[in-house]
């Protein structure tokens, strides 16, 4: 066999694993993701009730107002500080990530507890003081950021505990609430793999669309 016919072969080869692998498989996996599953294959995008879209199902956002459910802390403010005037420096390990903090280091204590000094600058007001201002039971997710800092999650524990304050200041009524947690808690993937956790960021839009109790 001759070395051309060999060459000829290769790139015949080349050419028709191109044409399954990196273009009829993508265009075939493309027309599935937007024909079965169209919401997860656009980013599970989140509109409130105008059609606006307002985040990702799949990336929690901070929410710190007592009119709706708090997020859990983030080492990165779920991304939203700005690179330029990062002060803080929250985004120096990049968008996503843990602190990576051991529980007796001093910077994670101080985040938690708070701490005082004559600087305001050098002050940090702890969450676990504010949690209990609020009169908030501290749960672990609402106390510490999650590995990616990105977690769109809280536990149904967590939901639960903030309940009297969100009915008090909408003037709902705690057992509206409570339903509401229920019906926006994920379970167990395939009913096996984690734990049940509630999306905050689906939770507060269905607050939004909630009347008062009369």
């Amino acid at each position: 066999m001759s070395i051309t016919r060999e060459v000829s072969r290769a790139i015949r080869s080349t050419l028709v694993l191109w044409v399954l692998v990196a273009v009829l498989y993508p265009l075939i996996m493309l027309i599935i993701g937007q024909v079965v599953f169209p919401f997860q294959a656009n980013g599970s995008i989140l509109k409130n009730a105008q059609g606006v879209a307002v985040g990702s199902a799949l990336i929690g956002q901070p929410f710190s107002s007592d009119r709706y459910f708090n997020s859990r802390p983030s080492t990165t403010s779920y991304s939203t500080a700005d690179p330029k005037d990062d002060k803080a420096g929250v985004l120096k390990t990049g968008v996503s990530g843990a602190s990576n903090l051991a529980p007796s280091n001093p910077a994670l204590l101080d985040r938690i507890k708070g701490k005082s000094d004559p600087d305001p600058e050098k002050a940090i007001a702890g969450d676990l003081p504010k949690l209990q201002a609020a009169g908030i039971k501290p749960t672990a997710d609402l106390l510490y950021t999650s590995g990616s800092s990105l977690d769109p999650h809280i536990t149904p524990e967590a939901a639960q505990a903030q309940v009297q304050r969100v009915a008090t200041v909408r003037k709902l009524n705690p057992n509206q609430l409570e339903m509401l947690i229920t019906q926006n808690t994920d379970g167990r993937f395939l009913g096996i793999f984690g734990e049940p956790g509630v999306n905050v960021l689906k939770l507060n839009l269905a607050l939004d669309g909630m009347k008062p109790a009369s």
